[in-house]
């Protein structure tokens, strides 16, 4: 009996744990099914909601343009998502990933991209493309997603920069279906969180007890600075998986798991 119970752990490491998805909705079906695999029971707590830009025609003229910059930088998978919905898609642009899931997004749409290796603003500063930029035009393209440093950094080191927006972050339509199912959490839970905006979102959104409640759970951070917000809010017990990957985020998921159990 022992055996199999320890044999579960190793092939179902997440056996037993729910694990709170803050995806916004519509993008987290890859999530489930890999918390599935893990053997653990994905919970969706949407942290935010997308949609496409109130002015479409707008932001389809600043498509156009972007695509003739020096440099086009892809800020996530949902920003090239959105983007290739808007025509004009060209493969011979030169583009800059934020991250490798954003980098294999673009290879999917026949654009070779560069991304680098520590993924965040720092890392993509720090490729040698961005570091001779003046007179240079360079398109940022995503969702308006709080790239405040880029956004200095890129301006400072004299780069013509523009930004499209190709959708927008919504704060969640939270109901009482999403309130029952943190006051059902049980002890063995997880809060995955790879954005200041969505926990932002959630602590508005959710009574205060309950995110109380929700702040008793284990966070998975997905860096330092979320890790340090998650704090901010309340939360207690956290630690941080070093980017937003799924891959990381469920490794360090599974660490925790682990040693909760042993």
């Amino acid at each position: 009996m022992k055996r199999a119970a320890h044999l579960a752990s190793v092939e179902l490491p997440l056996k037993g744990w729910q694990v709170v998805l803050t995806r916004p909705a519509g993008e987290a079906s890859a999530w489930r099914s890999a918390i599935r695999a893990l053997g653990g029971a994905p919970l969706s707590l949407p942290g935010m909601r997308l949609a496409a830009p109130a002015d479409e025609a707008l932001v389809v003229r600043q498509w156009q343009q972007a695509l003739l910059a020096r440099w086009v930088i892809f800020t996530s998978p949902i920003a090239v998502r959105f983007a290739a919905g808007l025509g004009g898609w060209s493969a011979a642009m030169h583009a800059l990933a934020m991250g490798e899931a954003t980098r294999r997004a673009l290879a999917r749409r026949g654009v070779e991209a560069v991304a680098p290796r520590r993924q965040d603003s720092e890392g993509l500063l720090a490729l040698p493309a961005l570091q001779q930029l003046a007179g240079q035009s360079v398109a940022l393209v995503g969702g308006g997603d709080g790239r405040g440093l880029l956004r200095q950094q890129l301006q400072r080191r004299g780069a013509r920069l523009s930004e499209v927006q190709v959708y927008r972050r919504l704060p969640p339509r939270l109901n009482r279906r999403h309130v029952a199912a943190v006051q059902g959490l049980s002890t063995a839970a997880l809060l995955l969180l790879s954005s200041v905006e969505a926990l932002t979102h959630l602590q508005a959104g959710l009574p205060e007890p309950v995110w109380q409640q929700l702040c008793q759970t284990q966070v998975i951070a997905s860096s330092a600075r979320v890790a340090a917000a998650a704090q901010a809010a309340g939360c207690r017990y956290l630690v941080s998986a070093g980017s937003a990957l799924r891959a990381d985020m469920l490794a360090t998921a599974v660490g925790v798991a682990r040693a909760t159990a042993a």
